[in-house]
């Protein structure tokens, strides 16, 4: 696979409507995924030579999604904010040019918000997967 660009990584907030549609996280310079596996140990007495065996199809599964950027007060903005102070779970999409997309419910654990007097205002948002995700492969 090619290199890809940073600025290709989106993170996107359904609209709840329906048909759903999904609306680009503005101002976004900085995403990054993160998939979990929490493995099952099922070693006992007999396991060969005392090594560690895990048990396959086990465990949690969970993906982390962190973005930083400017704050740019568009429809993006507004949406995640009301998700978040209704401690609502939306669908969110996550794509990842070259690899796929990562659609299903996510809940916003925390957002920060922050400036400098001479600088933009920045924002960030902490996602954590709140069900199954369904991949989609790149085509």
């Amino acid at each position: 696979m090619a290199g890809q660009r940073g600025r290709d990584v989106l993170i996107k907030i359904s609209d709840g409507g329906d048909p759903e549609a999904f609306i680009t996280l503005a101002g976004i310079r900085t995403s990054q995924l993160d998939l979990n596996q929490q493995p099952v140990d099922a070693t006992s007495a007999e396991s060969p030579a005392g090594w560690r065996e895990l048990l396959a199809g086990a465990g949690l599964k969970t993906m982390r999604v962190r973005g930083q950027g400017l704050f740019k007060d568009a429809a993006s903005d507004e949406r995640m904010r009301s998700v978040f102070f209704a401690g609502t779970i939306a669908r969110w999409q996550l794509i990842v040019p070259g690899l796929g997309s990562f659609t299903g419910p996510f809940q916003i654990a925390q957002m920060n918000w922050g400036g400098v007097h001479d600088g933009e205002a920045t924002f960030s948002v902490d996602l954590q997967s709140a069900g199954e995700l369904v991949f989609g492969a790149a085509s």
